[in-house]
């Protein structure tokens, strides 16, 4: 039962980061430093990615309608327009999902510590407040999702390259950048949220693939800790994505920043305390 529980809030941490851009991957590295669940590694490193399709999920169910191009109830030219869509996506999430494959192991050995947590969370931070500043008042060249073309889709893609840095945050990463491109922040957040379905889907496809290969079976206590996880990051991220879709027309994300900038120095502070005490 304690296990149980310990994977409740693994996937509320999960359902709640992985839409604002704040690092989902970050703050389970974090959590894991606090919470041990009883696992293995080799599942642990699968679960803390695969634990993500729960929250995925969501986005799909939420947005069915939107994304689904065989639906009865659009006209020829909306199920084109929904091709378009999914193009769009496709060709955003190409570069990050080279990368991924490339790279995915060697940042795993080196870059999913606290230190780079950190570090991550303060940069971005402080990019979240210049970008806010820069453009309080530009008026967005995109407005709406169906708006952007092609080249913008690529470049948004290629912010998420950064998302591979752990504490970056992959929303915050593909957010920042479609502002910084002149994307409305209702229309960032859509595009981000429609791009997360195939990259986390490749991603925890990997890691599960990994994981069969090493031939590394689950118990049934690991299995329950699996889909305890999905089911709870699932849940709490329909909330999240409805309550983060309303506060972008309103607010802008320097929040966020400042979260993530007060964040990254209690761990690092936590941590230097620490190493100084032992």
């Amino acid at each position: 039962m304690f296990e149980i529980l310990k994977a409740i809030l693994f996937g509320i941490v999960e359902g709640v980061t992985e839409w604002l851009p704040i690092s989902s991957t970050g703050h389970l590295i974090l959590l894991n430093q606090f919470v041990k669940l009883s696992v293995s590694d080799e599942f642990y490193s699968m679960f803390e990615v695969v634990i993500q399709l729960g929250a995925i999920l969501a986005v799909i169910v939420l947005f069915f309608q939107r994304l689904n191009p065989f639906s009865p109830k659009k006209s020829p030219a909306q199920k084109r327009a929904t091709w378009d869509l999914w193009a769009k996506v496709i060709v955003a999430i190409l570069p990050s999902g080279v990368l991924g494959v490339l790279l995915d192991d060697w940042m795993e050995a080196h870059l999913y510590h606290y230190i780079t947590v950190a570090i991550a969370l303060i940069a971005y931070g402080v990019a979240f407040i210049l970008v806010e500043r820069s453009h309080a008042n530009k008026k967005p060249v995109i407005e709406k999702v169906g708006k952007i073309d092609y080249k913008t889709a690529l470049l948004i893609g290629c912010f998420q390259c950064l998302s591979l840095i752990p504490g970056t945050s992959r929303s915050g990463s593909t957010i920042l950048g479609a502002i910084l491109l002149g994307v409305s922040r209702p229309a960032a957040a859509e595009f981000s949220f429609f791009m997360a379905i195939p990259t986390m889907v490749g991603a925890s496809g990997l890691k599960a693939l990994k994981f069969i290969k090493a031939g590394t079976a689950m118990t049934g206590n690991e299995t329950m800790i699996l889909l305890v996880g999905c089911i709870v990051s699932f849940l709490v991220s329909l909330f999240i994505i409805r309550s983060l879709m309303e506060y972008v027309r309103k607010h802008s994300f320097s929040a966020f920043g400042v979260y993530r900038i007060i964040l990254g120095a209690l761990v690092l502070a936590y941590f230097l305390i620490s190493s100084l005490v032992k």
